[in-house]
């Protein structure tokens, strides 16, 4: 009783700006799973997963990515991110953080993260980040994406990724200049607009040196994957 007069008392004191600011500007929370998804391809079919979350007001957030490869109960790859989030314009964030790549089949790698995401013209929503690891080598991947809604429930989201790197690194089947791009078409139905099931095709090359590398090592350069799938956030 006597925290709630002492609770009551204080607020009391607080002055109706103060008060509006806490209303207008609560720690929020959410959790996307933009992808988790069985991929059929010439070989073992990978279990993919891309998912991000954040935590934070406004202005500020903590963010943290997942992007995982799984196949035949191996993970092939895990990149792993935790960046400081701090938006800069409207619909646009600028960010800094570390990502660390855990690649039990090869090697592990670290990097500094600094990225831009936001919502360009449009609609178009893009997601671009520079990394810099301690051996020098700068890698620059960029993410753009759309969605398009054919009905109340039906979307059609066609995206593009691609990567570029200063530097070989051949422990990783990686070289320099425009490694890869991948670009998928993916159609859901939002039984909620919090759950997605849906199903796609998706088209990833190699390039230059990142090609030269994997038919080396005996590895396709260019795959078309048809996809299936969930999306889920929270």
């Amino acid at each position: 009783m006597k925290k709630t007069l002492l609770a009551t008392f204080v607020a009391g004191l607080l002055p109706l700006s103060a008060h509006a600011a806490m209303e207008d500007d609560p720690t929020l929370v959410k959790v996307m799973i933009d992808q988790m998804e069985i991929r059929a391809m010439d070989g073992p079919d990978p279990f993919v997963v891309e998912a991000d979350a954040w935590i934070g007001k406004d202005l500020n957030k903590a963010w943290f990515k997942l992007d995982g490869e799984r196949v035949d109960g191996n993970w092939e790859a895990a990149n792993f991110e935790a960046r400081y989030s701090r938006a800069v314009a409207p619909y646009w964030d600028l960010q800094v953080g570390v990502r660390h790549d855990a690649k039990p089949a090869k090697e592990t790698r670290d990097w500094l993260a600094v990225g831009v995401r936001g919502l360009a013209p449009y609609f178009f929503d893009i997601d671009s980040s520079l990394y810099v690891n301690k051996d020098g080598r700068v890698g620059l991947n960029f993410q753009a994406e759309y969605e398009a809604m054919i009905t109340q429930k039906l979307v059609l989201a066609p995206e593009l990724s691609a990567d570029f790197f200063s530097k070989s690194d051949k422990a990783l089947d990686s070289g320099s200049g425009l490694a890869s791009t991948e670009i998928g078409l993916r159609l859901r139905y939002e039984i909620r607009r919090e759950f997605a099931p849906y199903v796609g095709i998706n088209w990833e090359k190699r390039y230059g040196q990142t090609a030269d590398l994997m038919e080396a090592a005996g590895e396709s350069t260019d795959d078309v994957q048809f996809v299936a799938g969930v999306r889920i956030w929270f």
